[in-house]
């Protein structure tokens, strides 16, 4: 019998230290507030709050005669030491429009899962699996910018509105993907 493992994990942000390693999972129940976010606010930049959030990846594949057994991970986190706020008017509306960015990348863990529950491995898994994962790392950031340029950083109220409405349905589409 051969045995072959590999183990691979890809976080959508910057390189992460040691102690830059707290994160929050992605928890329908558990909504972001205000004393997560834990960063100096970044006082240049004209936006009033910044999340950092992304998406991790882990897999694993073991062999056997003739048989490829795949296993992976997927999950959705908001790193605190890397997202700030400064101070602000509208507290719970904001709130909300940075909580719309942690469910973004959650919508993202999902189209990740589902690509994955779809996956033949084959002999060039670790290639393949790279390229699903940057394939919908590239769909979240494009999203996530897309966000912020229809609403401008949460100014724009209706296109905020519209974009909460898209993400809970596509959220619910997936829902079978979730954590």
């Amino acid at each position: 019998m051969k045995f072959w493992s590999v183990l691979f994990i890809l976080v959508s942000s910057l390189p992460l230290v040691a102690q830059d390693t707290e994160k929050i999972t992605w928890d329908k129940t558990r909504l972001l507030k205000w004393e997560d976010f834990k960063a100096n606010p970044k006082k240049h930049l004209p936006y009033k709050a910044n999340t950092n959030s992304g998406l991790s990846f882990s897999w694993n594949a073991t062999k056997s005669s003739d048989e490829t057994i795949f296993t992976y991970e997927v999950g959705s986190n908001f790193y605190p030491k890397r997202s700030w706020v400064k101070e602000i008017e509208e507290v719970d509306y904001l709130l909300a429009h940075e909580q719309l960015h942690f469910d973004i990348t959650e919508l993202h863990s999902r189209k990740l899962r589902k690509a994955l529950s779809n996956y033949e491995p084959g002999p060039k898994m670790k290639k393949e699996l790279n390229n699903i994962y940057s394939e919908i790392e590239q769909q979240r950031q494009q999203m996530q910018n897309q966000f912020d340029k229809e609403t401008n950083h949460s100014i724009n109220k209706e296109a905020e509105y519209q974009w909460r409405k898209f993400v809970e349905k596509e959220m619910n589409r997936l829902s079978e993907y979730s954590s």
